[in-house]
């Protein structure tokens, strides 16, 4: 690649202002929400249209140069983390939700358009966009796409593959593509299945073409304090043993109910060892029918203090405290790598005392979040980055937990993605055969690896990544040579 040729060009294709070429312009897209590691790209494009996109991907494929798109940067497996030398095309310009249709209940949006938005913009239907993942009051569409999102309700309503008809997408040499459609039937393979979830390295999504449900009529919503992981663990079983089907399962422990109290005040039982949050959605009648035999189960279940929300208000502000926990926890450590792996329901219990063990192992506290219903983990591993080798110590717990998720029977990520943190670890979830299949469809579709490269195979080029310095470290307060 000639550095100067490609800039030249792409300086044709979009005007001063929106292409970032120096360090101080760079730095803010340098690593997303997994901030441990950064990389500086050539050039970040601040694209405003869906033709600017196409033309910047058919640029770098002509220039064989590798690009990352990005949107609100919110990945916490390093997705959007860029190339050395590659470009970063940043959507979140791209931000229009194009149509609702009320009768057909679907919305046609943009890749930067916010997650929370499609529901505000739908609301006056009386519809919602359902997958609502924690950081969905700044989170993209076309992230959500990218690595099939899920959230505190996928219990009931499963994952953003679930909710996207059709994509239109620019693939890596720059042709266009439309995947699916407007309606709930497709014929033939699902390749709207096969591009949601693949982590960028099929292309960019333009329009995606999301369905829309109703909203309920009526929620019920019930937190439960217990004096240990395993007996809200418990009470999780028993609740999906009675076949009842929550639209939302989370537990919290001591760290993370500790955090969200100094966080946001959400008015958490503080002795409590865990929070187990059970909220019931659907028809009035149904929903107060399923909430006289959650009551039951509830109080059977050896909680010691039950809280249900009477009104709107008691609701968001326990959703508050669940929603905001990632962002809480910095108020106990500096630093933090939050996990995203998964274990059959039956094993939770086992699960959570392994990480337990590891914790003491470690020596590095560990805070507990996740989506109980789908034994979706969460553990956020605090660890001080101005310590010497915490960074690592904190970095091989993470790999413990993973590798206990496979052997428990499970993922090594629920709806985080690989990206280029968990790449390590797909062998050992996958068969050398598995992973060569993987490696030549994605060539088969992208041959330079120009789309996100580095993601997901542990054997791909990666990115030239660096450690992150440490905020005090670039202020010249501490030094880690």
């Amino acid at each position: 690649m000639d550095r100067t040729v490609f800039l030249t060009a792409l300086s044709a294709i979009l005007p001063p202002a929106r292409l970032l070429q120096r360090g101080a312009q760079l730095a803010p897209y340098e690593s997303d929400a997994l901030t441990a590691f950064r990389t500086r790209p050539l050039a970040v494009a601040l694209a405003e249209t869906q033709d600017e996109v196409i033309a910047l991907v058919r640029l770098c494929h002509a220039h064989a140069v590798p690009f990352v798109a990005r949107g609100s940067g919110t990945s916490l497996s390093g997705g959007s983390l860029p190339v050395q030398d590659g470009l970063v095309i940043a959507l979140n310009r791209l931000n229009r939700i194009l149509s609702v249709d009320p009768e057909a209940r679907t919305a046609v949006v943009e890749p930067g358009v916010v997650n929370l938005d499609v529901s505000r913009a739908a609301a006056v239907y009386g519809l919602y966009y359902a997958p609502d993942p924690s950081s969905q009051l700044i989170c993209t569409i076309g992230g959500n796409v990218a690595f099939n999102s899920g959230g505190a309700h996928c219990l009931k309503y499963g994952m953003t593959s679930n909710h996207v008809l059709g994509i239109k997408a620019v693939l890596p040499d720059g042709s266009l593509v439309h995947l699916g459609g407007p309606s709930l039937e497709s014929v033939g393979p699902d390749l709207t299945g096969f591009f949601v979830g693949c982590e960028g390295l099929f292309g960019i999504a333009l329009e995606i073409t999301l369905r829309l449900v109703p909203k309920p009529e009526s929620y019920r919503t019930v937190l439960a304090s217990y004096d240990s992981l395993q007996a809200a663990g418990d009470a999780v079983s028993q609740v999906v043993a009675s076949g009842l089907l929550p639209g939302a399962l989370e537990i919290m422990d001591r760290l993370a109910i500790e955090a969200a109290e100094a966080s946001v005040n959400a008015g958490y039982p503080r002795h409590a060892a865990a929070l187990l949050i059970v909220e019931l959605e659907g028809e009035r009648v149904q929903v107060e029918a399923e909430f006289v035999e959650l009551q039951k189960l509830i109080a059977a279940s050896g909680a010691q203090e039950i809280r249900i929300a009477h009104d709107d208000a008691e609701r968001a502000r326990i959703w508050k405290g669940r929603k905001g926990a990632f962002s809480a926890v910095g108020r106990l450590s500096p630093d933090y790598i939050v996990q995203d792996g998964v274990v059959p329901r039956s094993r939770l219990g086992q699960a959570l005392a392994t990480i337990e063990q590891l914790s003491s192992k470690y020596d590095l506290r560990v805070a507990n979040v996740f989506h109980a219903g789908d034994g979706n983990l969460h553990p956020l591993i605090l660890y001080d980055g101005r310590q010497p080798g915490a960074l690592a110590r904190a970095e091989a717990l993470a790999g413990e937990i993973l590798h206990m998720c496979i052997e428990l029977g499970g993922s090594i990520t629920g709806e985080h993605g690989v990206g280029m943190e968990k790449r390590r670890y797909m062998p050992d979830m996958f068969s050398p055969t598995d992973l060569t299949v993987m490696e030549e469809l994605r060539r088969s579709i992208d041959p330079l690896e120009l789309a996100n490269r580095g993601k997901v195979f542990p054997d791909s080029r990666a990115p030239a990544l660096h450690p992150a310095p440490h905020p005090l470290e670039r202020q010249g307060v501490i030094s880690r040579v």
